[in-house]
C-alpha cells in the first residue's frame, strides 16, 4: 500500500526551524535592554502601589517619575535596537524565504513521486485486470 499524501497543512514539527522558546531566547540575546527595561518599570510600578498603600506620597511620585524613565529607556532601547539589528533582519527574512522555498520544492517533489508511484500502482492493476480478462 502507498504511504498518505503530503498536506501543505501538515503539523510537522521538522518543516519549523525555530519554536517560540528559542525565538525568544534568541531575541532576548539580541536585545537584552528591552528586558531590562520592563522588568525596570515593573519594579517601579510595584514600588509606587507599595508606596501608595503606605501614604507615602512623595515616594509615590518618585516612583512614577522612575516609571516614566524606565518606560523612555525601554523605548529607546526598542528603536536602537531595531536600527542595529535591521540587517540583521532582513538577511534573516530572506534566508527563511529560501528555506521556505526549498521545503516547498521539497514537499512538491514528494507529491509527485506520491503520483508517480500512484499511476504506477493503477498501470500494474490495469495490467493485471487485462491479463485476467484476456485468459
Amino acid at each position: 500500500m502507498s504511504s498518505p499524501l503530503p498536506s501543505s497543512f501538515d503539523g510537522d514539527t521538522e518543516f519549523y526551524e525555530e519554536n517560540r522558546w528559542q525565538k525568544l531566547t534568541r531575541r532576548i540575546r539580541e536585545e537584552p535592554l528591552i528586558p531590562i527595561g520592563v522588568a525596570l518599570t515593573c519594579a517601579a510600578l510595584y514600588g509606587a502601589t507599595k508606596s501608595i498603600r503606605a501614604g507615602d506620597h512623595n515616594r509615590t511620585q518618585r516612583m512614577f517619575r522612575a516609571r516614566i524613565l524606565a518606560q523612555g529607556f525601554t523605548i529607546v532601547a526598542m528603536l536602537a535596537g531595531s536600527m542595529y539589528w535591521q540587517s540583521d533582519r532582513e538577511k534573516r527574512k530572506v534566508f527563511e524565504g529560501l528555506l521556505e522555498e526549498k521545503k516547498a520544492k521539497e514537499k512538491q517533489e514528494a507529491w509527485i513521486r506520491e503520483l508517480e508511484a500512484r499511476d504506477e500502482e493503477e498501470r500494474q492493476l490495469r495490467e493485471a485486470m487485462k491479463r485476467r480478462r484476456a485468459r
